[in-house]
Parts: C-alpha cells; sequence; structure tokens
C-alpha cells in the first residue's frame, strides 16, 4: 500500500512525482465504505445499501485506481488510548483495496486481503477527524491533502511502508483558501464564508451547500443587495474545492437571451457561411466529461430575466440528477449529425440568481423551477453584520447600530405596502463596503449610499408617490451624526 503516497505505486495521480507539479485538486481522495462481520467473506464488489442517504454521485465520482478501506464500528474489546491511557476515538478497518469500476450501486474492488491478514478487524485512531464520521452515513471521502486525514490514511494503509520522501512530498501540499474537502463536515466547508463577508447563519448555509451537492440545482433569490452573487460564486468554490474559475463560470440570462446563445446555434462566418457553434453550456459540459474526477459549476446571474425554459431547450428534462448520465442522453435541436447526443455529466452543478424585485419578469416555468431547489436570501443587519463591518472598515459599532434601525423602518415599510411587499427590501449590500476600505466620516459615507443607491430605488418603488419617498429618504438622514 506504500504506493498510495509514494513515487513507485500505481495511482497515476497519488504519486509523489506527480504531487509536486499538481495542483491541490488534482489529488484523489481515498474512499470509506462501511461493512460488517459479514465481510469476512469477500466478495469481489461493495454495494451501496443506505436507504436513507443516496451516495450514487459519490459512486460515480470514484475512478479506476482510487484507493479504498472497508470500516466498520471501532473493536470494544481492544480500545486505543492515547499516551495518558484515555479512549480516543477510532473506527474498524476491515481490508483496504484498488477501485476497479462502478456500475450503479455497486463498486467493484480488487481487496488487499493479505495487507490486513485477511478480513480481520482492527482499531484506527481518528481521534484528529472524529467529527468527520459523525453523520451517519455509507460512504466518506477522505482527504490527502488535509494534514489529520493524511496521518488517518497512514495508519489505515501501513504507515511502515512510507517513506520519507512521501511524507515530504504530501506535506509540501497547501491548499488555497478556499480548499475543503467534500467529506469534511459541511460546518468546516464554510468557515471562510464569514470571514469574506456572509452574513447568513450556519444551519442555512449548510442547507444551502448540502442542497447544492444532492440537487445539483439551486436559485438563490431575494431583493437587491442581499448578496446573492456573491454567494453563488462562494458555494461554486466550496463546492469544487478551489478557486478555479476554469471551472466556475458565470454567465447573465436578459430578455434577448436565447436556446442558440446559450446551448448551440447558427453564427455567420466569412463568405457568406454559417456555422454551428456550441454556447457556454456544452462546452462547459464537454470539459467536465473530460474531467470526471474533478466539479464544474455554471452561476447563472438573474436567470428569470430570460425565458430559461426556451433557453433550455431539451437540456431541462437532463437537468435532473437522476438523468446525468449517457443512458440518458438526447438528441440536440441542432445535431452535427444525426445520431449526435447529448448528456449533462453527473459533475456538473447548477446555481442561479433572481432579483424579486424585477417588475419586468414574469413567474419562472414550472417546469424548470421543479429542477432546482430555492432558496431565499433576506436583508441581514444582525450583530455578525456589524462586528464585521467594525473590523473590516473602522466604522464604529453604535453608528452602524443606527443606520441599520434606520433601515429595518425603511424595510418595515417596504414590507407592509400592498403594492410592494417584502421581496423590495433594501439589501444590506448597500451598506456593506468591500473588506478593507477606511470610511474614515462614517455619516458622510452613509449620505452616499443613500443618495444614489437607496433614494433612486425608492423613487422607483414609489414612482406614483413620490411624497412617499421623499419621506422615507429623509427619515434615513433625519439627525445623522
Amino acid at each position: 500500500m506504500a504506493d498510495i503516497l509514494n513515487p513507485s505505486g500505481c495511482h497515476p495521480q497519488i504519486g509523489v512525482k506527480q504531487m509536486t507539479t499538481q495542483t491541490p485538486n488534482d489529488i484523489r481522495p481515498v474512499w470509506l465504505v462501511s461493512g460488517g462481520p459479514q465481510w469476512r467473506y469477500f466478495t469481489k464488489f461493495w454495494q451501496h445499501y443506505d436507504i436513507e442517504h443516496d451516495h450514487t454521485n459519490q459512486i460515480r465520482e470514484m475512478q479506476p485506481g482510487d484507493w479504498i478501506a472497508l470500516r466498520t464500528d471501532a473493536l470494544d474489546e481492544a480500545p486505543l488510548k492515547n499516551e495518558h491511557g484515555e479512549p480516543v476515538a477510532s473506527v474498524g478497518i476491515w481490508a483496504t483495496g484498488k477501485v476497479e469500476r462502478t456500475e450503479g450501486h455497486f463498486v467493484y474492488v480488487d481487496w488487499n486481503l493479505d495487507h490486513l491478514g485477511g478480513a480481520r478487524l482492527r482499531n484506527c485512531r481518528v481521534d484528529g477527524i472524529a467529527t468527520h464520521f459523525a453523520e451517519n452515513r455509507c460512504i466518506w471521502e477522505v482527504d490527502p491533502r488535509d494534514e489529520a486525514q493524511r496521518d488517518f490514511i497512514r495508519e489505515v494503509f501501513g504507515e511502515d511502508e512510507l517513506d520519507d520522501e512521501s511524507d515530504r512530498s504530501i506535506s509540501d501540499i497547501r491548499p488555497d483558501p478556499y480548499h475543503v474537502s467534500d467529506g469534511l463536515p459541511i460546518e468546516q466547508r464554510i468557515t471562510n464564508f464569514v470571514t469574506d463577508g456572509c452574513f447568513l447563519d450556519q444551519a442555512k448555509l449548510e442547507a444551502i451547500l448540502r442542497r447544492l451537492r444532492t440537487k445539483q440545482n439551486i436559485i438563490l433569490q431575494g431583493p437587491p443587495g442581499t448578496g446573492k452573487t456573491w454567494l453563488a460564486k462562494r458555494l461554486a468554490y466550496a463546492l469544487i474545492g478551489q478557486k478555479d474559475d476554469n471551472k466556475v463560470r458565470s454567465f447573465q440570462f436578459h430578455p434577448n437571451m436565447s436556446y442558440e446563445d446559450f446551448v448551440r446555434g447558427w453564427r455567420p462566418q466569412g463568405g457568406g457561411k454559417l456555422e454551428l457553434v456550441d454556447g457556454p453550456f456544452p462546452k462547459l459540459c464537454d470539459d467536465a466529461r473530460n474531467d470526471l474526477g474533478g466539479k464544474y459549476v455554471i452561476v447563472i446571474e438573474e436567470i428569470n430575466r430570460g425565458n430559461p425554459a426556451s433557453t433550455f431547450g431539451e437540456l431541462l428534462t437532463l437537468l435532473e440528477a437522476d438523468k446525468r448520465d449517457e443512458s440518458e442522453a438526447l438528441a440536440l435541436a441542432y445535431p452535427r449529425e444525426p445520431c449526435e447526443r447529448f448528456y449533462i455529466p453527473p459533475n456538473v452543478y447548477v446555481i442561479g440568481t433572481m432579483n424579486t424585485a424585477d417588475r419586468s419578469i414574469a413567474m419562472i416555468d414550472l417546469a424548470l423551477r421543479r429542477r432546482f431547489a430555492f432558496f431565499d436570501l433576506e436583508p441581514v443587519f444582525s450583530d455578525v453584520w456589524r462586528d464585521w463591518v467594525h473590523q473590516n472598515c473602522g466604522i464604529p459599532g453604535d453608528f452602524l447600530t443606527d443606520i441599520a434601525q434606520r433601515i429595518a423602518s425603511l424595510n418595515d415599510q417596504i414590507a407592509d405596502d400592498r403594492n410592494l411587499g417584502r421581496q423590495f427590501r433594501i439589501g444590506h449590500s448597500h451598506v456593506t463596503p468591500p473588506p478593507g476600505t477606511a470610511v474614515d466620516d462614517p455619516a458622510s459615507w452613509f449620505r452616499e449610499i443613500v443618495e444614489t443607491e437607496i433614494a433612486p430605488l425608492l423613487y422607483e418603488y414609489w414612482f406614483d408617490d413620490p411624497s412617499t419617498a421623499d419621506d422615507a429618504k429623509d427619515a434615513l438622514l433625519a439627525n445623522l451624526q
């Protein structure tokens, strides 16, 4: 098993020579799957049997040559202890092996029974990553880029077989600030969201990221200024494990957007000829098919400003998570060849944003709505917001509390107006400067924000009643100190 971290091994993406030149995202995960005493009689395959959790997408991500270990609960008769004689968290390992191929819920494995002396249980410490295994599920990813998880890999696959060169090589891997691991608890995947300026509570962030991983298509909707685009990109970075704009691509829908722009259509070329040209979505899917070990995300801003059902066309059916397979492929409206079929690979994710205050758009098509999970983003003027702006921009906390109360009163007025409603409230982004922006005169700064950003919105909202807009603006600026 030395080749999991050793240049002499078999895995083309885990060898030391490759590690020193590849980005962290190229390093393959190690898989843990659940099993019990019945596995002392090993068969060639492992079957996904968890009826409460669907791990189909994780099975699809497994590649031939990936290392895999069969785990169960720790052996009570031989508990592991630390140097002080205290029990430590551990899991039991029945056997290890390499993935040969996957078929549906089946993972075919070349089990290495000799490594553990046959199907014999032994305990391995997980005290450094105990929360990693807290969820009741049957597949876990263990990431060699994480130091604690790397130590666990060494113990599972045999620390005595690792040499100094492999240790140094793996220790040299340094993930970027957005690096996360699919196997880590979700709360650890969003740690830097708040640092960057996200003011949603932890539970909501966890729910959004979970649904993105399972549904694969989500829409963030809310009033203007609630950070929809900002959050969409950071969710995408968290999903793929790093900030990589080659794998996270943004695209904006508008009223003139068509199927021919987004999927495929004819374009004029020189000499009066037409050429069939792919749009941004098929190009993303092609890249994803050529890199099934990675994840690819398209962020569609203002997805409902165009006609999304018409723009997606027949791809509307293929968006569903259970249709992400070549067997579900369909013919495009403009095929290059009569027999050409297209499918969306399982490692493509779609994040859309919707501005609920836009009067120019209709309700989103129900067929499209069924294929997305929707999340409402609200204006947030909480203590978290106040503390972040104070620490990053130097604006006094008392002043921030004052303007938060002013905007909250305005938002109550907007929400109670029967011609407007909650979807027209003022978002926190208007009064959240970029990190590191020094605000020397908070009163002048807020007055400029009201005059140039908030007031124009109010006059648009109450276009038939400008006196109401005047009063709302004056209330924001009254006795400002």
